[in-house]
């Protein structure tokens, strides 16, 4: 029998804080290499505050700025900028581990464990091979998509800086960070110049739903090409709830906001915004613009971001599905969330439902909060506040006016939002830290 006297073992640090840990050490280190004067464009050093948001943003993958990429980074700043979305968007442990092994290290059982939640794997067999395809395929997506992207860049930048704004504009695209360098035409202006550009929106949009798309449902594309009745569960529910979230919005957005423009732009501009909103953070259209109604439909986009281990943010199009899946049961009766002849597990559907609760709860209060502060309209401040926590990096041009304590908040929110609800709570709480006895059952009634 164990003493009492005894103290129970100190536990090693766990995968989710090694992950959250990872990504806060880059974030500061971007920070820093970011304030050096050789990082801006007057060769002055840029304030702690402006640095680190801009390393958190890129980090985040999430494209709010409170300085213009452009106009005031130089080219280091710029290239410092890229590899923080590089990093970022595949994320810290995955390269981490990536070089790691080319070094000619082994990687032990811990390790590949912290490689698979941070890529949401669901085992930890062949997660190398798994890592390997991912660092493979980014690569190869991203250098077609700078190639696909070099003819318009070289004809309106030349031959150099056309090279470099179509590799730039790739990487940022396919993980979904949002970041651009046409503030050399009009500052914060993103993409708005390209918006009649069919050829340059289709490639941009097509980059950032591959990118959006998890890692598992590559790997589920390549193993069984188009026999999609072989993909896992969770590569149908993505590549449907997708598709859902691309077309119903731009239908909206078709009919209610850009019936004033030509048929072209109309189709094109309603698309990418729809396509744009679940973390991706470019624009094509002025959102200010955008009737109430329109910019609600964007928030929700936002929030819901792309799908879960991907360079997306956002609760994940999975939280929605099953969240849905599990009110249609509850409407029909029926015991078990169902989807595709498959059961659900339940801790999905309860993990779905406090994550819905934490990124309600906490873009609401952050919403509130840059309200009061800044004195400015609540839905404004509400689109904000889920462009931060979706990662999304969409703003009706009022994140360089706000105040820092507000800069502050909208930090957090970007570095919950690509961490997670459920990964930022794990990490604070200790394994093992609930009940193991279950207590006695008691009804209470609901709605």
């Amino acid at each position: 029998m164990e003493s009492p006297n005894l103290k129970p073992k100190r536990q090693g640090t766990g995968s989710f804080q090694l992950i959250v840990g990872g990504f806060f050490v880059l974030i500061l280190c971007g920070a820093l290499l970011l304030m050096l004067p050789i990082a801006s464009q007057d060769r002055q050093v840029t304030p702690f505050i402006e640095a680190l948001f801009t390393s958190v943003s890129c980090t985040c993958v999430t494209g709010l700025v409170v300085q213009d990429t452009a106009t005031h980074w130089s080219l280091f700043g710029q290239i410092i900028i890229l590899l923080l979305i590089q990093i970022g968007g595949m994320g810290v442990i995955t390269v981490a581990l990536a070089i790691i092994r080319i070094t000619g290290r082994k990687i032990g059982l811990k390790q590949r464990s912290i490689m698979q939640e941070s890529i949401s794997a669901p085992q930890i067999g062949g997660i190398l091979k798994l890592t390997g395809f991912i660092l493979k395929t980014s690569a190869v997506i991203e250098l077609i998509g700078a190639a696909l992207l070099s003819p318009v860049f070289i004809r309106d930048f030349g031959v150099a800086k056309g090279l470099w704004y179509a590799l730039f504009h790739s990487v940022s695209a396919f993980c979904n960070a949002g970041f651009d360098l046409l503030g050399v035409r009009e500052k914060f202006s993103s993409l708005t110049t390209y918006s009649d550009n069919a050829y340059f929106n289709i490639v941009i949009m097509l980059l950032i739903i591959i990118g959006g798309i998890s890692f598992m449902t590559w790997s589920d594309v390549r193993t069984y090409k188009l026999q999609i009745r072989r993909y896992s569960l969770q590569s149908k529910i993505i590549l449907m709830i997708t598709a859902f979230l691309i077309f119903v919005p731009a239908a909206c957005f078709f009919f209610f906001e850009y019936n004033q423009e030509p048929i072209v732009k109309r189709i094109l501009c309603s698309l990418f915004q729809s396509v744009t909103a679940r973390t991706a953070g470019f624009n094509t259209a002025d959102l200010a613009a955008m009737h109430e109604s329109g910019t609600a439909l964007m928030i929700m986009l936002m929030l819901t971001g792309g799908a879960p281990g991907s360079t997306a943010g956002g609760m994940k199009v999975t939280t929605i599905a099953v969240l849905f899946l599990s009110a249609v049961a509850v409407f029909r009766r029926k015991n078990d969330v169902t989807s595709f002849n498959r059961r659900i597990p339940e801790d999905a559907v309860r993990n779905a439902g406090a994550i819905l609760f934490i990124y309600v709860c906490l873009f609401m209060t952050a919403g509130i909060a840059i309200s009061l502060i800044e004195g400015l309209p609540l839905l404004t401040c509400l689109f904000e506040t889920g462009s931060a926590a979706g990662t999304a990096g969409l703003t009706l041009g009022i994140t360089t006016s706000l105040s820092t304590p507000s800069h502050i908040m909208l930090m957090l929110l970007m570095f919950f939002g690509r961490m997670g609800g459920l990964t930022m709570i794990y990490a604070a709480v200790p394994s093992g830290a609930g009940e193991s006895a279950r207590m006695p059952l008691e009804k209470i009634n609901v709605g």
